[in-house]
């Protein structure tokens, strides 16, 4: 099984998630007493924030960057960027390293089969800006996300809460009827596109199906780390 290098620490919540998923699947897979070969490096979550909210993107590519290529010297045979906002700066990170980086809209849009019109939960970035929509276009999904003020009120959760180690069952309500609203606007799915967002919901708090990144993010790592015939350097 090849290493799997994972950029953690946005938040380190959802990168303990991911890290937990990541073992549970290769034993699944592999039984008995197999765990993921992996390295794990953890930024400053509170630099990040900040340049996400100065909007200093190109900042953000960088540090991340210099994390992927890391990783890849720690010996990472593919990379994973455990947050799902932070792939605003994906191609920064392609082209920084020389093993494949799994895209965690690609691996989700691979289990929508079936969806269109799909509702989306995420950071006021993810929801708002057109990297993530634009790239689910290319797998033939309509994204729709939720109006003001629903949208600002999933960010705040995120941030004042999720990404502090809080679930609070008054949003866990509040997102409930978040995701009601985007049934009623045709959204055939949800998708917890924010990498914090499984700690506060699960299938019995929606109606349609709930699509979680996170877990189809580990997937898609652990099939690529265990397909056979594949150079370090492919993608």
């Amino acid at each position: 099984m090849r290493t799997i290098g994972l950029i953690g620490g946005m938040s380190w919540e959802s990168s303990a998630e991911y890290y937990r998923l990541l073992n549970e699947e290769t034993r699944r897979r592999l039984g008995g007493h197999h765990c993921a070969p992996s390295v794990l490096l953890t930024v400053d979550f509170a630099e990040v924030e900040l340049l996400q909210r100065t909007r200093q993107w190109e900042r953000s590519g960088a540090l991340l960057a210099e994390a992927a290529r890391k990783l890849e010297g720690a010996g990472a045979e593919l990379v994973l960027l455990c947050t799902n906002t932070m792939h605003k700066v994906a191609d920064a990170i392609t082209d920084a390293i020389g093993v494949p980086f799994v895209h965690i809209v690609d691996a989700t849009a691979r289990r929508l089969t079936g969806h269109r019109r799909v509702g989306l939960l995420g950071t006021r970035f993810t929801m708002e800006e057109d990297f993530y929509r634009d790239r689910m276009r290319e797998h033939g999904i309509e994204l729709v996300v939720p109006d003001e003020p629903d949208r600002t009120l999933v960010h705040d959760v995120i941030y004042q809460e999720l990404t502090r180690n809080r679930v609070e069952p008054a949003s866990r309500a509040a997102y409930r009827e978040v995701m009601a609203r985007l049934v009623e606007r045709g959204a055939e799915a949800v998708i917890l596109g924010c990498t914090e967002i499984t700690l506060l919901v699960d299938q019995s708090d929606a109606t349609v199906p709930l699509v979680d990144s996170t877990r189809l993010h580990v997937e898609a790592g652990v099939d690529l780390a265990l397909a056979p015939g594949r150079s370090p350097g492919s993608s």
